[in-house]
C-alpha cells in the first residue's frame, strides 16, 4: 500500500479533489468534544472543543465522495486549539490518509494556524469558562500558602485570583487576545506530499504578508483545483503557487511507486537498528502502535514503513493519526498500524494499552522501540543494516539517527558529516572517503556495528561515503538541492529495501500453486486453498533465515500477494507492484545463471540505485509538463479582498465548478467509467465482470481483516458495538482457518507416516504456527478487557483464576497425591499399573511457574498454551477457565469476545480438533528444563519374583540425552526422578548385579511417564534376566513406544491401557515345544524384511527435523533385528531335549570355521577375505565387551552395527556359502534357497545409502 498508490479519479485527472477550510464555526459556539479524554480537569485553554469543515471547494466529486465527518477528525484532530498572545503561535503542518470501504484510499495535507478570535460571544464564554474553572479549583484545593512561581507574568500579585489565573495560563477578556486554531487542507488522489505543502503554505503566506497576493486568493485555488492536472507516469509537472512555481515528478510504471515523504527523518528520528526492528514487526504483522507529538512524523513513520515493505502491501487496520475520539480502537484484536498522538507530557508508563503480548510500541520522539517477544532476525540483518548504514552517512546522517535529546548527539551537531561532505565539493577537504568514517569513529554505534560487523568477516574501514553520481554539470536540475537530496536519499534506502526481497524471493514463481480449477471456484474456495508450496520453498533458504521466513508466509500479505500473482497470469493486466518486481526478479534471475534453487546466504548488495536515480534526475532536469498559470476570474466587484491575518470565507460560486471543457478534466465522461478508474488500482487485473469484481475485492479484502479503518463518524453506541462485533466475528474466523491449517499440516504429516500422500511441514514451520496460534489467543483475550495486568491477557486471567481456586479451596486438598509405594499396592491391586496423573489446570500453571529460564508473562502464556497442546488439554483447560463466569464478568466488558456465549463456544470447539493430532510442541522447546520422571518394573507374577535378590539398574534414554545409570532400591519397584528433558523416550536400558542367592528376574514391561506432559512410554521385556535362564543375559536393551491416553467419554482419565501381547514377549530361542512359536512362511519372512527396510529407508527421505525414533525401526518390534532373526530361525535344526540353542552359536561357529581357514592359509579370492575378516573381527568385538548383554542382545547389536557400517548383505551372502549352515539347518531353510537369498541380499543393499548413526544405548561398550 505505498504512498502512491491512490485511488481517486483515473491518471490524467486532477492534481486535487477538493480544498477545504475547517475551524470554530461561530454560529455553533464553543462545543467541548467529550470523545476526546477527560476534559473538565484542564483550564479552558487547554481543552478541547468540536471543530467544524467550515467550507470545501467544490461541493462534491462523483469520484471520490466528500467525507465530511472523516476529513473533520483528520484535518484537526484534538479538535480546535485556542491560545492567547503569550503562547507560541506557530503554523503546523501535517498529511493524513482515508481509506474507503474498498482498500483504496485519499490523501489529505492540512495546514493548521492561528487566527484571532474575532466574535465577542465566544471570547466572554472563554472568560465564562475560566471563572467557572476557577471557583470549581477553590474549592478541591485549598490555596498554598506561598506562590512564588504563580507570579511570573504581568499584573497584580497581591490578589490571589489573579495568582491563580496566571497559574492556569489564564485568560483575561480586558487584557489578553484570543487566538483560534484554523486549518486548510487538499484532498488529493495522489500523495504529492512535498508539493502540496508549499501549495498551502504559499496561501497561508499570502494571507499574512503585509503586501495582499497579487490575484485574489480564488484565482490560485481554482486553478490547482481545475486546471492542474496529476503528472503522467514517469513526467514531471510544474505549475505556480501564489509566489513561486512548484514541481512535482511521478514515477513510471517501471519504477518503484510513489512514494513522497522524506526517509531521511525516520532515520533520524529512530537510527537504522531500530528502524529495521520495525520493519520487521511491520512484516510479520503485529500490532504496531506509533507514539509522537508531531502529526507528521506519526504519518511519515507510517507511510515510510508501509513503502518500504514493496512489493507487499499492508492488508489489516492502518491509521497513521488515530482521532482522540477513537482510542477505543487500541482494543482491536487484529494487526493494526497506528499512530497515537502525545501531549508530550505524559510518559509512557501513564498509557494504558489494553495488549502488549504482541505489541511493537515505537515512542518516535524518543528514539526508543519495544518489542514484542521472540521477534526473529530478519534475515542478514547485520550485512543488511551496514548497507543502509553507508548510504546514510554518505548523506551526512549517522545511522544511529540524530538523538535530538541524548548526549552524544551534542557532540555530534557540532561537527555534523553533511558539512564534510559538501565542503569536498569545494576543495577545503583533500576527497579521502575517510573523512566522514573518521569523524564517526568515537560514535558509539559504528563501534559497536564493528564489532558485529567483524564477526560476519565484513570490514568497515572500506566504508566508502558515496560521491555525488550525478555529474552537476551536465544537467540544470530544476528543483532546490536540499529537496534534490532527499530525493536521490529516498531512492537509494527504498532500492535497498526492495532489493532485500527481490533476492530472497527471486525463485518465488516456481513455488506458486497454480489453481486447477477457473478462477471463479478458486474464488469461492479461496480460504480453503494452499496459494505456495511453503515447505519447499523453505527447505530450499539458509538455516538463519527460517525463523524470520517461515513466519512471513504465514502473513496475510504475503497470502494476498501470491493471490494478486494467482489472478494475473499475463504481463497486460499484471497488478503494476507485481509487474515491477517481477521485471527485477527476472533480472536477478539472469544475473545469478546457478540453478535457481541452490540459495546461498551470501550478501547480495543492491545494483539498481544508480540507474533509479538518474530516472529521476532526468525528470528534473527537463520539466515534461507546465500547468495554466492562475489567472483572473469571472468575479464580481468587490469580491476577493481579505483582511490581513485571517483567511477569508472564499466566493463559493466561481469555486464550485471547473472550467467547461478542459482536456484534464473527465467532465463528459459517463459515471460507471469514474467508479472503474476509483476501482482500477484493484481491479483491472481481474478479466471478471463487474459484479463479479464487486465481489472479489470485498472478498480479497477481507480474507484475514473484517475492517481497514474504523468507521471516522461520530460515533454513537451502535457503531461501536457494531466494530466490535466485526472484531468477535473476525476472531471466530481466524480461529477456525488457523486450527484446519494446523490439523491440515499436521494430519498431512500423519498421514505420511501411515504411507499416504506428500509430506508438507517442517519442525519451523510446525513452531510458526503454533506460535501464531498463541499471537490469536492472546488478541482474543486481550478483547474488552476490562483494567489491563501484566502483558499478557491471558496469563493474568490465569493468574485470578489460581487465586479464585486458592481461596475457593483449604491448602491441604490440593497437593498431589503422594507416590504408592509399590509393595503397599500390590496387595490390593491386581493388575499393576501407574495411578493415572490427574488432570489439573493448577497444575500446569505450577509446573509453568517453575521452570525458572521463563522469565515474562508472555513466555509464560506461551508455554502453557505449548504444554495444554501436547497433553491434549487446551479445549478443556479454557473452558474450565472461563467456566468461572464471575471472573469472566469482572474481568471483561459486556462486548467482549470472551463474553459472547456463542463465539466462544464454537471456538473451544475449534480447539477440541487439535486433541485429533500428536504435538510435542512443548517437549521439543523447552530443552533445558528439569523434567520429573515416573518409572514402574512390572516383573512376571508367576514366577517368583519376590524372592529376587540381586540390586537391579536402569537408564533411560530418549531424544535429546540419557539418564546414565539409576540404582533401583531392591523392593521398590516405582520411583519418581528429575532430569533434564530426554525429548521423546527411546530405550530403556535395565539390568542387576547378579548378587545374591536368586539372581533371576524375570521382567513384564518398564513403564516410564513424563510427569509433566504426561506421556507414558511402554518398554515391553517378556525375557529373563539371569546367568544361566533364557539365553544368559544380566542387562537388556528394551525399545520404547509411546502409549495413546484414552481419554474417557466422561473425562475420567483411565489407567494405563490394558497389556497388549507384544510380539516381543515370545521368546526369541527355540525351545522344546514348537508349537509356541508361530512359524513364519518365506513369504512372511520376505514381507517382514521388506517392511523394516522400508521403514528405515522412509525414515531418512523425511526431514531432518521431524525424523522419529531410529531405534525402535532398528530394534522395534517389527523392526530389522526381528525380521533378521526370523531369517535366521527359518529351518534351524532342533537340538536335543532341554538344550537351547541360540542364532549366536551358529555365528560363533560359522566365525570358528573362518578362522581356521585362515591359519590353514586355504584363502579363496580377496573380495571374500575381506568379508570373512571383518566378519570375524565384529563377532570378537562383541564377544569381548564388558557388557554382560546374553545371546540375542549380542545379535541385535552384530545387526545394528552391520546396519551402520553397511556391511550386512556381505555377511549374509558369507554366511549362505558356509559349510556350517549345512549342519546346522534344514534343507528348506531359507538361508540355503539361493533365489531367496539373493533378493534377500538385494533389499539389504538399499540401506547403503543412509549414513545411519546409531544410539550410544545400543553401542556401549565396543568401539569399532
Amino acid at each position: 500500500m505505498s504512498g502512491g498508490s491512490g485511488g481517486g479519479s483515473s491518471a490524467p485527472g486532477r492534481f486535487a479533489d477538493y480544498f477545504v477550510i475547517c475551524g470554530l464555526d461561530t454560529e455553533t459556539g464553543l462545543e467541548p468534544d467529550e470523545l476526546s479524554g477527560e476534559n473538565f480537569e484542564q483550564t479552558p485553554l487547554r481543552r478541547t472543543f468540536k471543530s467544524k469543515v467550515l467550507a470545501r471547494y467544490p461541493e462534491n466529486v462523483e469520484w471520490n465522495p466528500f467525507d465530511q465527518d472523516a476529513v473533520g477528525m483528520l484535518c484537526m484532530p484534538k479538535g480546535l486549539a485556542f491560545k492567547t498572545q503569550a503562547d507560541s503561535r506557530e503554523p503546523q503542518f501535517h498529511s493524513f490518509i482515508i481509506t474507503r470501504e474498498d482498500g483504496s484510499r485519499t490523501f489529505g495535507f492540512s495546514l493548521t494556524f492561528f487566527e484571532e478570535v474575532t466574535s465577542k460571544q465566544i471570547c466572554s464564554a472563554m472568560q465564562t469558562l475560566y471563572h467557572m474553572h476557577n471557583a470549581e479549583y477553590d474549592i478541591l484545593h485549598t490555596p498554598p500558602t506561598n506562590d512564588k512561581d504563580s507570579c511570573s507574568s504581568t499584573g497584580d500579585c497581591n490578589g490571589t485570583s489573579v495568582s491563580k489565573l496566571q497559574r492556569f495560563n489564564s485568560y483575561d477578556i480586558s487584557r489578553d487576545t484570543l487566538y483560534v486554531s484554523k486549518c486548510i487542507c487538499l484532498i488529493t488522489p495522489m500523495s504529492f506530499m512535498k508539493a502540496c505543502k508549499k501549495v498551502l503554505e504559499q496561501l497561508h503566506q499570502a494571507v499574512t504578508s503585509p503586501q495582499p497576493p497579487p490575484l485574489p486568493l480564488e484565482s490560485y485555488i481554482y486553478n490547482i483545483l481545475y486546471e492542474v492536472p496529476l503528472p503522467p507516469a514517469g513526467r514531471s509537472l510544474k505549475f505556480s503557487g501564489v509566489y513561486g512555481p512548484i514541481i512535482c515528478q511521478r514515477p513510471s510504471t517501471s519504477e518503484l511507486p510513489l512514494f513522497d515523504f522524506p526517509v531521511k527523518e525516520v532515520f533520524e528520528l529512530l537510527g537504522v537498528e531500530n528502524v529495521v526492528q520495525l520493519f520487521t514487526c511491520a512484516l510479520l504483522e503485529f500490532q504496531i502502535l506509533l507514539y509522537s507529538q508531531h502529526y507528521q512524523r506519526l504519518m511519515t513513520v507510517a507511510e515510510t514503513i508501509t513503502a518500504l515493505m514493496f512489493p507487499f502491501q499492508w492488508q489489516h487496520v492502518y491509521v497513521p493519526i488515530l482521532p482522540a475520539s477513537l482510542l477505543h480502537f487500541l482494543d482491536a484484536p487484529v494487526p493494526y498500524l497506528m499512530g497515537l498522538h502525545s501531549n508530550g507530557m505524559d510518559d509512557r508508563s501513564k498509557l494504558e494499552l489494553p495488549q502488549e503480548a504482541n505489541l511493537c510500541f515505537v515512542d518516535v520522539d524518543n528514539h526508543f522501540i519495544e518489542l514484542p517477544e521472540d521477534l526473529p532476525q530478519f534475515p542478514n540483518k547485520l550485512e543488511f543494516i551496514q548497507e543502509v548504514s553507508e548510504i546514510l552517512m554518505a548523506f551526512g546522517i549517522p545511522p544511529e539517527g540524530n538523538l535530538h535529546c541524548s548526549e552524544s548527539a551534542s557532540k555530534m551537531k557540532s561537527l555534523r558529516a553533511c558539512d564534510l561532505v559538501s565542503d569536498k565539493r569545494n576543495g577545503n577537504i583533500a576527497g579521502s572517503p575517510l573523512n566522514s568514517y573518521e569523524l564517526l569513529k568515537e560514535n558509539e554505534t559504528i563501534a559497536r556495528l564493528q564489532a558485529l560487523v567483524k564477526r560476519t568477516g565484513v570490514s568497515l574501514e572500506k566504508l566508502e561515503v558515496r560521491e555525488e553520481t550525478s555529474s552537476k554539470k551536465d544537467l540544470k536540475i530544476q528543483c532546490d538541492e536540499e529537496e534534490f537530496k532527499i530525493y536521490q536519499l529516498n531512492i537509494q534506502i527504498r532500492e535497498v529495501f526492495a532489493n532485500r526481497f527481490t533476492q530472497m524471493f527471486a525463485d518465488y514463481e516456481v513455488f506458486v500453486i497454480q489453481p486447477s480449477q477457473d478462477k471463479e471456484s478458486w474464488f469461492t474456495n479461496r480460504e480453503q486453498m494452499q496459494n505456495f508450496d511453503k515447505a519447499s520453498f523453505l527447505s530450499d533458504q539458509p538455516e538463519p533465515y527460517l525463523p524470520f521466513l517461515s513466519r512471513f508466509l504465514e502473513t496475510q500479505m504475503f497470502a494476498s500477494f501470491i493471490d494478486n500473482k494467482i489472478m494475473c497470469h499475463d504481463d497486460d493486466d499484471k497488478d503494476p507492484v507485481l509487474r515491477v518486481f517481477d521485471s527485477r526478479v527476472d533480472k536477478i534471475r539472469l544475473l545469478n545463471v546457478r540453478t535457481p534453487t541452490l540459495r546461498t546466504s551470501m550478501y547480495q548488495k543492491c545494483t539498481t540505485i544508480d540507474e533509479a536515480e538518474k530516472s529521476i534526475e532526468l525528470r528534473l532536469a527537463k520539466i515534461d509538463h507546465t500547468a495554466v498559470h492562475p489567472h483572473l476570474l469571472d468575479m464580481k466587484i468587490g469580491q476577493g479582498k481579505y483582511e490581513l491575518g485571517f483567511f477569508p470565507r472564499l466566493q463559493s460560486d466561481v469555486l464550485s465548478t471547473g472550467p467547461a471543457s478542459n482536456k484534464w478534466t473527465k467532465r463528459n465522461a459517463p459515471a460507471q467509467w469514474r467508479r472503474k478508474d476509483r476501482q482500477k488500482q484493484h481491479t483491472e487485473h481481474l478479466r471478471l465482470d463487474n459484479d463479479q469484481r464487486e465481489k472479489y475485492i470485498q472478498e480479497a479484502r477481507n480474507l484475514g481483516s473484517t475492517i481497514r479503518q474504523p468507521k471516522l463518524s461520530n460515533l454513537s453506541p451502535s457503531v461501536i458495538a457494531q466494530t466490535n462485533w466485526k472484531f468477535v466475528e473476525g476472531l471466530l474466523k481466524e480461529c477456525r482457518n488457523k486450527t484446519k491449517r494446523m490439523l491440515v499440516e499436521k494430519m498431512g504429516r500423519e498421514a505420511v507416516e501411515l504411507g499416504h500422500g506428500e509430506v508438507n511441514i517442517t519442525g519451523v514451520e510446525e513452531n510458526t504456527l503454533i506460535a501464531s496460534l498463541c499471537d490469536l489467543l492472546e488478541r482474543i483475550w486481550s478483547h474488552g478487557l476490562q483494567v489491563k495486568q501484566g502483558k499478557s491477557a491471558l496469563w493474568s486471567h490465569l493468574l485470578h483464576y489460581l487465586e479464585n481456586r486458592q481461596r475457593k479451596t483449604t491448602s491441604g486438598s490440593f497437593s498431589t497425591s503422594g507416590i504408592l509405594l509399590d509393595s503397599e499396592r500390590r496387595k490390593s491391586d491386581t493388575s499393576p499399573a501407574m495411578s493415572p496423573l490427574r488432570i489439573s489446570l493448577v497444575q500446569d500453571m505450577r509446573h509453568i511457574q517453575n521452570i525458572s529460564e521463563i522469565k515474562t508473562d508472555v513466555g509464560k502464556a506461551r508455554a502453557w498454551v505449548r504444554l495444554s497442546m501436547e497433553k491434549k488439554l487446551l479445549s478443556r483447560h479454557l473452558k474450565q477457565l472461563l467456566s468461572d463466569h464471575e471472573l469472566t464478568k469482572k474481568l471483561y466488558k459486556r462486548y467482549a469476545f470472551l463474553r459472547c456465549d456463542d463465539e466462544k463456544e464454537q471456538f473451544l470447539y475449534h480447539l477440541l480438533s487439535f486433541n485429533a493430532v500428536d504435538y510435542f510442541c512443548f517437549t521439543n522447546v523447552f530443552t533445558t528444563i528439569l523434567i520429573p520422571y515416573h518409572i514402574l518394573i512390572v516383573p512376571s507374577k508367576k514366577l517368583g519374583g519376590s524372592m529376587f535378590t540381586a540390586n537391579p539398574w536402569i537408564c533411560i534414554s530418549g531424544e535429546l540425552g540419557e539418564t546414565g545409570v539409576l540404582q533401583v532400591p531392591r523392593n521398590i519397584l516405582e520411583m519418581t526422578f528429575e532430569c533434564q528433558n530426554l525429548g521423546k523416550l527411546t530405550t530403556v536400558q535395565i539390568g542387576h548385579d547378579n548378587s545374591g542367592l536368586y539372581a533371576k528376574w524375570l521382567v513384564e514391561y518398564v513403564m516410564v511417564r513424563n510427569e509433566i506432559t504426561g506421556h507414558t512410554y511402554k518398554f515391553p521385556c517378556g525375557r529373563w534376566l539371569g546367568k544361566g535362564m533364557d539365553d544368559g543375559s544380566l542387562e537388556r536393551i528394551l525399545v520404547g513406544e509411546l502409549l495413546t491416553s484414552h481419554t474417557e467419554a466422561d473425562e475420567r482419565q483411565c489407567r494405563t491401557p490394558p497389556l497388549q501381547q507384544s510380539p516381543s514377549m515370545i521368546r526369541r530361542f527355540v525351545t522344546i515345544s514348537p508349537n509356541n512359536k508361530p512359524k513364519l512362511n518365506t513369504g512372511q519372512i520376505q514381507e517382514a524384511i521388506g517392511e523394516a527396510v522400508n521403514g528405515i529407508v522412509k525414515h531418512f527421505h523425511k526431514p531432518e527435523k521431524e525424523r522419529g525414533s531410529l531405534t525402535l525401526l532398528l530394534c522395534g518390534e517389527s523392526g530389522l533385528v526381528s525380521a533378521l532373526e526370523q531369517v535366521f530361525q527359518h529351518g534351524f535344526k532342533s537340538p536335543r531335549l532341554f538344550k537351547n540353542v541360540f542364532i549366536w552359536d551358529f555365528l560363533e561357529k560359522a566365525q570358528t570355521y573362518y578362522e581356521t581357514l585362515e591359519q590353514n592359509e586355504m584363502v579363496p579370492e580377496e573380495n571374500w577375505q575381506t568379508r570373512a575378516r571383518n566378519f570375524c573381527r565384529f563377532i570378537t568385538a562383541i564377544n569381548n565387551t564388558p557388557r554382560n548383554i546374553g545371546k540375542d542382545g549380542k545379535f541385535q547389536m552384530l545387526v545394528c552395527l552391520g546396519a551402520r557400517d553397511h556391511l550386512l548383505h556381505h555377511w549374509i551372502a558369507l554366511l549362505a556359502d558356509c559349510p556350517i549352515t549345512a549342519q546346522m539347518y534344514e534343507d528348506v531353510a531359507l538361508i540355503k534357497d539361493h533365489t531367496l537369498v539373493n533378493s534377500l541380499i538385494r533389499v539389504l543393499q538399499t540401506l547403503q545409502e543412509f549414513n545411519i548413526t546409531l544410539e550410544a544405548s545400543l553401542v556401549k561398550g565396543i568401539d569399532i
